[in-house]
């Protein structure tokens, strides 16, 4: 399927019919809801880092999203999402992580990143002069890192992989405003990804539009290497160029 996509893009500047470019940067302000680790999954210790650490300053996460819109129905945005959040403060107890035990009130230095490169395809299904609803599929990569550190001891776990989501779209339009819901989820398994945002979109110019958005962030796994599920709530605000 991902090569469809591919050759997709391949062809799609030799293709003489309707099409528009955006550019969408958004930032916003994030409040974490739960982020529960255990590494291993069977053995390590289950820790919070939102209740048992404190997060060392603002977490604002930015993403960059460039689109193509074709045929009119149809389209393909490249995302570009990175997300690191930096913990601090004693262990609350014996912390087994990886392959190292972190004593009860050692001083803990923490990482979460978890970076999204995600390509997606959406076709519209309906499209009124005020309704749009679409549904897709996204092809992700997440590039994850979950590190404790003290002054003597460092331990960390990567993970790198490939996750396939269901993309979905809806939008109405009245007077010029624009309320919208989208994003990507599935669930199955060992785990769960969800990557969803509701807001409303302003026209600026013929060319430039503003945003505002709350976006709903919650997933994990639980398997033999790992277990953690986080939940992150983000107010967002953004620009989308049009050309």
């Amino acid at each position: 399927m991902l090569k469809h996509i591919l050759l997709l893009i391949f062809f799609i500047p030799f293709t003489q019919v309707y099409s528009q470019w955006s550019l969408d940067l958004t930032a916003g302000f994030a409040f974490q809801g739960y982020n529960d680790v255990r590494i291993p999954s069977e053995t390590g210790t289950k820790f919070d880092f939102n209740k048992d650490f404190e997060i060392e300053g603002p977490v604002i996460p930015v993403s960059l999203r460039a689109g193509y819109n074709f045929a009119e129905k149809n389209h393909l945005f490249l995302l570009y999402a990175p997300l690191t959040i930096n913990y601090e403060g004693p262990a609350p107890y014996d912390i087994n992580f990886q392959n190292t035990v972190f004593s009860e009130g050692s001083y803990i230095e923490g990482l979460y990143k978890f970076n999204s490169y995600r390509l997606t395809y959406r076709r519209d299904l309906l499209l009124t002069e005020r309704w749009t609803l679409g549904v897709g599929f996204t092809a992700k990569i997440r590039d994850a890192r979950i590190k404790l550190s003290t002054d003597d001891l460092s331990d960390k776990k990567d993970d790198l992989g490939f996750v396939p989501l269901l993309n979905i779209f809806a939008a109405y339009n009245i007077n010029g405003l624009t309320a919208y819901f989208e994003g990507d989820g599935l669930a199955g398994g060992p785990g769960r990804a969800f990557d969803f945002s509701a807001g409303c979109k302003v026209p600026l110019t013929d060319y430039l539009t503003v945003k505002g958005a709350y976006r709903f962030l919650e997933g994990g796994a639980d398997v033999e290497e790992v277990y953690n599920f986080t939940l992150i709530n983000v107010a967002n605000i953004g620009l989308i160029l049009n050309f």
